[in-house]
């Protein structure tokens, strides 16, 4: 194979808000953490260990401003994307490193917002289910009557 691939997949919570940044062009940038956890049983002392770890989310755009307005802390959310690595000067004058993920697609898995309108809320949902997405009270499929029973073979 000739090519190259750089892909990642995240399934995580937020560990903070989405924080926005306009620009003047009309852009947008929202940037967020995600946790991921691994869980193992430590077979000498038999003990549950977590490890977590922490990813840096970076949505551009429209997709930026939808995250912005679903998404909180605490939300459970699916990314996909590319690693890109940013180098700056710090403050102290010292060279800093951060590795990003530049999502191209997400999914929100649980909103804090949806679950508000579960208990009554009137918050909008995230996301619809994808087989009921485009389908009208009259796309619906019929319920089977008496009659329909009757044409089958058997």
């Amino acid at each position: 194979m000739s090519g190259t691939l750089n892909k990642v997949m995240l399934i995580g919570h937020l560990g903070d808000e989405v924080k926005m940044h306009y620009f003047e062009g009309g852009g947008s940038i929202g940037r967020f953490p995600i946790a991921t956890n691994e869980t193992y049983t430590n077979k000498s002392t038999g003990e549950r260990v977590t490890n977590t770890d922490w990813h840096n989310i970076v949505v551009r755009n429209k997709a930026a401003e939808i995250c912005e307005k679903y998404l909180s802390k605490g939300d459970k959310v699916y990314v996909e994307g590319r690693l890109k690595n940013r180098q700056w000067q710090g403050e102290d004058g010292n060279t800093r490193y951060s590795t990003e993920v530049h999502v191209q697609e997400f999914t929100f898995l649980t909103t804090k917002k949806e679950g508000m309108q579960n208990n009554g809320g009137s918050a909008p949902s995230a996301q619809k289910p994808a087989s009921t997405e485009n389908r009208t009270p009259s796309q619906s499929p019929a319920p089977l009557s008496q009659d329909d029973d009757d044409d089958l073979p058997f």
